[in-house]
């Protein structure tokens, strides 16, 4: 344990959390990373996006006819979090508004973390908090982790697969230019079915907005794989960039502002809305199988 990072696990599975950004940074069992060590092409690892997923246009977010310069999946990847618990088997973080924060988003909030392990499942939860007395919070959060691909050094990347709890029939949306494209197309999945390979995300994100699923299996056929479950989130983006060994499978609540969308920050699609006082709360899982 040191000052910015905790590590800890149940003996069957092993992780370990950066204060800066919250982030999940070592996930281990069996001796075997389960994720994403960061480095070319990407250096993140599983960063925390709030209080926005995806770009704005122009970068810029309108708040009372105001404009907010925020970059990219917002700025919570990049602050360091305080620690609140720290123990044998997980760890809380909070993050709370300042001065620098309201330059870029001018709201106050309350964006508490825990990572968890028990039986061998890593949980994760988010509850982001308006302590305001009189103005509404919009929001948005979404988890990143970016887990290794291919699962076994000598299986090739195209053996993968993703397989759904439910068929997912519905189309998926995608991004240009880190903005979200009108079109909606139709899906590569296959009933409850997603083949891997590459060049699915040659043109950025996979979205799923009418996401069905709670859960999914990420797994070579008669291999090894992982099993993730989420509440709270209705949308999920499934991410890679070319070159890396890794899988991003992101439950959001929210997502890429639309190609030309001008209005008010709070008209976005998926962002929350906390009254003064109100909570918000959601959370994924994963274990090996």
């Amino acid at each position: 344990m040191t000052e910015n990072t905790h590590s800890f696990g149940d003996g069957r599975l092993a992780a370990s959390v950066h204060a800066k950004g919250a982030e999940l940074c070592a996930l281990r069992a069996g001796g075997r990373d389960l994720l994403w060590g960061g480095g070319a092409p990407w250096q993140r690892q599983s960063p925390v996006l709030f209080p926005i997923v995806g770009r704005l246009v122009d970068d810029t977010a309108r708040v009372e006819g105001r404009p907010y310069r925020m970059t990219q999946h917002g700025f919570a990847r990049d602050c360091t979090f305080r620690w609140l618990a720290r123990d044998e088997t997980g760890c809380r973080l909070e993050l709370v508004d300042t001065d620098e924060t309201r330059a870029m988003f001018p709201f106050a909030f309350s964006l508490v973390i825990e990572y968890r392990i028990e039986h061998g499942t890593l949980s994760v939860s988010y509850c982001v908090t308006n302590p305001d007395s009189a103005r509404v919070l919009p929001a948005s959060l979404g988890a990143h982790p970016a887990f290794i691909w291919p699962l076994a050094p000598d299986v090739p990347k195209n053996r993968h697969v993703i397989t759904f709890d439910e068929p997912e029939p519905a189309p998926i949306r995608r991004l240009h230019g880190g903005l979200l494209l009108p079109e909606a197309l139709p899906t590569p999945i296959r009933g409850r079915t997603l083949a891997l390979d590459e060049a699915l995300f040659a043109p950025d994100a996979l979205i799923l907005d009418q996401l069905a699923s709670h859960g999914l299996t990420y797994h070579i056929p008669d291999g090894p794989g992982l099993r993730l479950t989420w509440e709270g989130f209705p949308y999920l983006g499934l991410w890679m960039k070319p070159g890396g060994d890794f899988l991003c499978i992101e439950p959001w609540h929210g997502i890429a502002s639309p190609v030309g969308f001008s209005g008010e920050f709070s008209a976005r699609p998926g962002v929350f809305h906390l009254q003064p006082g109100q909570e918000w709360r959601a959370g994924w899982q994963v274990g090996c199988i």
